[in-house]
């Protein structure tokens, strides 16, 4: 199929977009809405449930297929308040703590209001400590310092903060001359940019699709939950777009596809990821088939909650994942034309 690079610089964009929008798990209000605005722009009926999932039905037919992104990234919330006004974070979602080190961040208090801050080690200065490199980088570890004149726990008190208050990290996004993308939260921002290019795609170029396709922006998926509720018993067949791992043992590489064929849920179903894989060979694209032992995806919660569907799992390869993320304008490409033509 030929795929206008429109819809590709439409998805980078969104992307771009996406990423500048706080979400942790369980913050995801505000991008909720944006998404729902974009697809409501393009007359698409939306549906936002109690969960904050995104539902929108691109097309009616016979074998539904679900497409799920989510848009909830990691983050942290505030554990306690330190005698010397700092912060004891508490994470949301699986990463290092060593990947958030020295980095800015916000705030985001129940009242409102949005402080920031950077997070440090609790020995942050070579001139001062000479365990700087080799302290363990965990959660005991490392603290919030906020951007405001605060010495005591009441200082930052008096400021708003408490306990509970969701900590989003600066996802410092970068689009290269040279096609990279670095952000964080690319996972899976870029999988929802996507998505939103796919809904562009079906509005302008009017494909004659037998199905019905529904797109589902999920709120949870890095607490575990994300695809678990909110879908009928007519669903055929939901497939996550995520990011693709890549590292030793893998073949993906952020300017291709990637394919999965088992995580650590266990495999994807073998007929869906054979009619993926047969899909990106007669597209010609560029493609990899890997094993994800650190993985899970939203359509594994979705087994999980008792939907009798097939699954399968693709998305842009993604270097660094849960760190300071990268992947490769070819590699939304690729991902892009596969749920096109797969579609058609």
């Amino acid at each position: 199929m030929n795929l206008p690079n429109q819809y590709l610089e439409y998805g980078v964009e969104m992307i771009r977009q996406l990423c500048a929008i706080p979400s942790p798990s369980g913050y995801t209000r505000p991008i909720v809405d944006f998404v729902a605005g974009v697809l409501r722009e393009m007359s698409y009926p939306v549906q936002v449930t109690r969960k904050q999932t995104v539902l929108s039905v691109l097309s009616e037919g016979e074998h539904p297929v679900v497409l799920m992104a989510h848009l909830d990234t990691l983050g942290a919330i505030i554990r306690s308040i330190k005698s010397n006004g700092r912060v004891r974070l508490s994470k949301i979602g699986g990463y290092s703590e060593g990947t958030i080190d020295g980095e800015n961040c916000l705030v985001h208090t129940r009242d409102g209001k949005t402080i920031s801050g950077t997070i440090q080690s609790v020995h942050p200065s070579v001139h001062v400590y000479d365990d700087v490199s080799t302290l363990t980088r965990e959660e005991k570890n490392v603290e919030l310092v906020l951007d405001e004149k605060t010495e005591s726990a009441q200082d930052t008190l008096r400021l708003g903060i408490q306990v509970g208050d969701i900590v989003s990290f600066d996802p410092r996004t970068r689009i290269t001359p040279s096609g990279f993308i670095k952000s964080r939260h690319l996972d899976d921002k870029a999988g929802a940019g996507i998505l939103l290019a796919i809904a562009k795609w079906v509005h302008l170029e009017k494909p004659h699709l037998k199905r019905k396709v529904t797109l589902a922006f999920t709120s949870y998926e890095e607490v575990g939950h994300g695809g678990s509720s909110c879908f009928t018993d007519q669903e055929e067949e939901m497939i996550s777009v995520d990011m693709g791992a890549i590292g030793e043992d893998l073949q993906g590489k952020e300017t291709s596809v990637s394919i999965c064929a088992k995580d650590s849920g266990g495999p994807y179903h073998y007929e869906l990821t054979s009619s993926l894989i047969e899909c990106a060979k007669r597209e010609n694209l560029s493609y990899a088939i890997d094993i994800f032992p650190r993985y899970g995806s939203d359509v594994e919660a979705s087994l999980r909650a008792g939907y009798n569907v097939t699954h399968g799992l693709v998305g842009p390869g993604v270097f660094a994942s849960h760190g300071y993320e990268r992947t490769h304008a070819d590699g939304i490409r690729n991902t892009l034309h596969l749920l096109c033509a797969y579609l058609s």
